[in-house]
Protein backbone atom coordinates (compact mmCIF):
# COMPACT_ATOMS: atom_id res chain seq x y z
CA UNK A 1 0.00 0.00 0.00
CA UNK A 2 1.27 3.43 -0.92
CA UNK A 3 1.09 6.13 1.73
CA UNK A 4 0.71 9.78 0.89
CA UNK A 5 1.90 12.34 3.39
CA UNK A 6 0.53 15.84 3.81
CA UNK A 7 2.15 18.45 5.99
CA UNK A 8 -0.31 20.97 7.39
CA UNK A 9 -3.52 19.68 5.83
CA UNK A 10 -6.47 21.99 6.37
CA UNK A 11 -7.85 21.15 9.81
CA UNK A 12 -11.46 21.40 8.74
CA UNK A 13 -14.28 19.72 10.70
CA UNK A 14 -14.00 16.51 8.63
CA UNK A 15 -10.29 16.09 9.31
CA UNK A 16 -10.75 16.90 12.99
CA UNK A 17 -13.40 14.20 13.21
CA UNK A 18 -11.17 11.71 11.37
CA UNK A 19 -8.30 12.40 13.77
CA UNK A 20 -10.52 12.01 16.85
CA UNK A 21 -11.82 8.68 15.50
CA UNK A 22 -8.26 7.55 14.79
CA UNK A 23 -7.17 8.65 18.26
CA UNK A 24 -10.06 6.78 19.87
CA UNK A 25 -9.43 3.61 17.84
CA UNK A 26 -5.69 3.70 18.62
CA UNK A 27 -6.36 4.15 22.34
CA UNK A 28 -8.96 1.39 22.47
CA UNK A 29 -6.54 -0.98 20.72
CA UNK A 30 -4.02 -0.39 23.54
CA UNK A 31 -2.12 2.57 22.09
CA UNK A 32 -0.42 5.00 24.45
CA UNK A 33 -1.53 8.38 23.09
CA UNK A 34 -2.67 10.24 26.18
CA UNK A 35 -5.60 8.09 27.28
CA UNK A 36 -6.22 4.67 28.79
CA UNK A 37 -8.78 2.37 27.18
CA UNK A 38 -11.66 2.30 27.06
CA UNK A 39 -12.26 5.81 25.79
CA UNK A 40 -15.02 7.43 23.73
CA UNK A 41 -14.72 10.02 20.99
CA UNK A 42 -16.45 12.50 23.29
CA UNK A 43 -13.69 12.04 25.88
CA UNK A 44 -11.00 12.60 23.26
CA UNK A 45 -12.47 15.82 21.85
CA UNK A 46 -11.33 18.18 24.65
CA UNK A 47 -7.71 17.05 24.41
CA UNK A 48 -7.91 17.03 20.62
CA UNK A 49 -9.26 20.57 20.49
CA UNK A 50 -6.37 21.71 22.68
CA UNK A 51 -3.90 19.94 20.36
CA UNK A 52 -5.58 21.42 17.27
CA UNK A 53 -5.44 24.96 18.72
CA UNK A 54 -1.68 25.17 18.20
CA UNK A 55 -1.89 24.05 14.57
CA UNK A 56 -2.60 26.35 11.71
CA UNK A 57 -1.17 29.05 9.53
CA UNK A 58 -0.24 31.18 12.54
CA UNK A 59 0.20 28.42 15.12
CA UNK A 60 3.59 27.20 16.28
CA UNK A 61 2.69 23.52 15.84
CA UNK A 62 2.44 21.50 12.63
CA UNK A 63 0.46 18.42 11.63
CA UNK A 64 1.67 15.54 9.46
CA UNK A 65 -1.04 13.22 8.11
CA UNK A 66 -0.60 9.89 6.33
CA UNK A 67 -3.30 8.49 4.07
CA UNK A 68 -3.76 5.30 2.12
CA UNK A 69 -2.84 6.33 -1.41
CA UNK A 70 -5.57 4.13 -2.91
CA UNK A 71 -8.56 4.80 -0.65
CA UNK A 72 -7.67 8.14 0.93
CA UNK A 73 -8.34 6.71 4.38
CA UNK A 74 -6.46 8.38 7.23
CA UNK A 75 -3.77 5.92 8.33
CA UNK A 76 -1.78 7.95 10.82
CA UNK A 77 -0.83 11.37 12.16
CA UNK A 78 1.70 13.11 14.32
CA UNK A 79 2.14 16.66 15.54
CA UNK A 80 5.38 18.65 15.56
CA UNK A 81 5.03 20.67 18.78
CA UNK A 82 7.05 23.78 19.45
CA UNK A 83 8.14 24.29 23.02
CA UNK A 84 7.26 27.99 22.54
CA UNK A 85 10.59 28.97 24.09
CA UNK A 86 13.31 30.60 21.99
CA UNK A 87 16.28 28.61 23.32
CA UNK A 88 14.45 25.38 22.30
CA UNK A 89 13.48 26.35 18.76
CA UNK A 90 16.20 24.15 17.24
CA UNK A 91 14.18 20.98 17.96
CA UNK A 92 10.57 19.80 18.05
CA UNK A 93 8.57 17.41 20.19
CA UNK A 94 6.64 14.78 18.24
CA UNK A 95 3.24 14.30 19.86
CA UNK A 96 0.39 11.87 19.28
CA UNK A 97 2.33 9.57 16.96
CA UNK A 98 -0.54 7.33 15.83
CA UNK A 99 -1.17 4.66 13.21
CA UNK A 100 -4.65 3.15 12.97
CA UNK A 101 -4.79 -0.43 14.34
CA UNK A 102 -5.96 -1.71 10.93
CA UNK A 103 -2.62 -0.59 9.47
CA UNK A 104 -0.20 -1.53 12.26
CA UNK A 105 2.51 -4.09 11.61
CA UNK A 106 2.91 -2.96 8.00
CA UNK A 107 5.79 -0.53 8.55
CA UNK A 108 3.61 2.57 8.37
CA UNK A 109 4.70 3.84 11.79
CA UNK A 110 8.34 3.68 10.73
CA UNK A 111 7.47 5.43 7.47
CA UNK A 112 5.60 8.17 9.35
CA UNK A 113 8.65 8.71 11.58
CA UNK A 114 10.96 8.74 8.56
CA UNK A 115 8.82 11.40 6.89
CA UNK A 116 8.86 13.47 10.09
CA UNK A 117 12.65 13.17 10.16
CA UNK A 118 12.91 14.21 6.50
CA UNK A 119 10.74 17.28 7.15
CA UNK A 120 12.65 18.21 10.31
CA UNK A 121 15.95 18.05 8.41
CA UNK A 122 14.45 20.18 5.63
CA UNK A 123 13.47 22.78 8.25
CA UNK A 124 17.03 22.75 9.59
CA UNK A 125 16.10 21.35 12.98
CA UNK A 126 18.86 19.72 15.00
CA UNK A 127 16.79 17.18 16.91
CA UNK A 128 13.43 15.52 17.48
CA UNK A 129 12.12 14.41 20.85
CA UNK A 130 9.20 12.21 21.83
CA UNK A 131 7.90 10.49 24.90
CA UNK A 132 6.64 6.96 25.31
CA UNK A 133 4.73 5.03 27.94
CA UNK A 134 6.77 2.20 29.43
CA UNK A 135 5.63 -1.39 29.47
CA UNK A 136 4.63 -1.57 25.80
CA UNK A 137 8.02 -1.96 24.11
CA UNK A 138 7.66 1.42 22.40
CA UNK A 139 11.23 2.38 23.18
CA UNK A 140 12.38 -0.56 21.03
CA UNK A 141 10.14 0.56 18.16
CA UNK A 142 11.50 4.11 18.31
CA UNK A 143 15.09 2.86 18.65
CA UNK A 144 14.71 1.07 15.30
CA UNK A 145 14.07 4.51 13.78
CA UNK A 146 17.24 5.93 15.32
CA UNK A 147 15.86 7.40 18.55
CA UNK A 148 17.77 6.81 21.77
CA UNK A 149 16.48 6.84 25.29
CA UNK A 150 17.71 9.91 27.15
CA UNK A 151 15.48 9.89 30.21
CA UNK A 152 13.03 7.84 32.22
CA UNK A 153 10.77 8.82 35.10
CA UNK A 154 9.76 5.66 36.94
CA UNK A 155 6.06 5.19 37.60
CA UNK A 156 5.07 8.62 36.28
CA UNK A 157 2.09 7.35 34.27
CA UNK A 158 -0.74 5.67 36.17
CA UNK A 159 -2.82 3.56 33.79
CA UNK A 160 -4.77 1.87 36.60
CA UNK A 161 -4.53 1.52 40.38
CA UNK A 162 -1.36 -0.46 41.04
CA UNK A 163 -0.23 -0.17 37.39
CA UNK A 164 2.24 2.67 37.07
CA UNK A 165 4.40 2.96 33.96
CA UNK A 166 7.62 4.80 33.22
CA UNK A 167 7.57 8.01 31.19
CA UNK A 168 10.38 7.53 28.65
CA UNK A 169 12.01 10.36 26.73
CA UNK A 170 13.51 9.50 23.34
CA UNK A 171 15.78 11.75 21.23
CA UNK A 172 16.85 11.74 17.60
CA UNK A 173 19.93 13.83 16.81
CA UNK A 174 19.68 15.17 13.25
CA UNK A 175 23.18 16.63 13.04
Amino acid sequence: MALTFTLDPKLDPDLRTEIVRLWTDVTNAGGAVGFVAPVTEEEVWDTADHQFAGVGPDGPDRLLAARDGDTGRLVGVLFFASMRFGPMEHWRLLKRVMVHPDFQGLGHGARLLAEAERIARQWGLQSLRLTARGGLGLEDFYARSGYREVGRVPGAIRVAPGDDRDDITMWLDLR
